[in-house]
């Protein structure tokens, strides 16, 4: 089960990581190596907050970019639906012309999480004003904002891994090492 889990939360990745994945896993050092790392949650805890958080990085690595209408934490994006963050634009007519809105939503799973992490997707959702796709140059414009942030983008997804396999129901009379196939 761990195995599969791995594969669902580093679906790029080659087999040779995934068998590092699953050894920090069964030796129980998957959350030591997280929280090693990482020992502090951010303090960013309101939308406004963000706003400003993502205002300041925008103004610092995409000023030509289209300003920010709105940026919020939102209840509506959950881990479970495999959707961190989102980058819209409403398009809304008003008088005889067409405007657009652009909004950052960020889950407000990320109020709980190191600033590394939040500093990712605030990123991540960022480069989207100017790269739509995950392609070469949308990468390359989150590591000019942020020069860790593959590392970053990791380590997140092992510590959605992690929590994720903390979740796993215990089954009576089934040893772990069977549920880690």
């Amino acid at each position: 089960m761990s195995l599969l889990l791995i594969q669902q939360y580093f679906p790029a990745y080659p087999a040779h990581m995934h068998a590092q994945i699953l050894q920090l896993h069964t030796q129980d050092k998957l959350q030591h190596y997280i929280s090693q790392r990482y020992p502090q949650a951010h303090t960013i805890q309101s939308d406004k907050a963000l706003y400003d958080f993502c205002s300041e990085l925008k103004q610092r690595y995409l000023k030509n970019a289209p300003l920010l209408d709105k940026v919020y934490f939102d209840n509506q994006l959950t881990v479970e639906k495999q959707t961190l963050g989102l980058n819209t634009a409403i398009s809304r007519v008003q008088g005889g012309k067409l405007k657009a809105k652009k909004e950052i939503r960020i889950s407000a799973f990320f109020k709980a999480t190191p600033a590394e992490f939040l500093t990712m997707i605030v990123v991540h959702e960022l480069a989207h004003l100017k790269e739509r796709d995950h392609d070469k140059a949308f990468y390359q414009l989150c590591q000019h904002m942020e020069p860790n942030y593959m590392q970053y983008e990791f380590d997140c997804r092992l510590y959605l891994l992690a929590l994720a396999l903390k979740r796993l129901p215990v089954i009576p009379g089934v040893e772990k090492d069977r549920l880690d196939d």
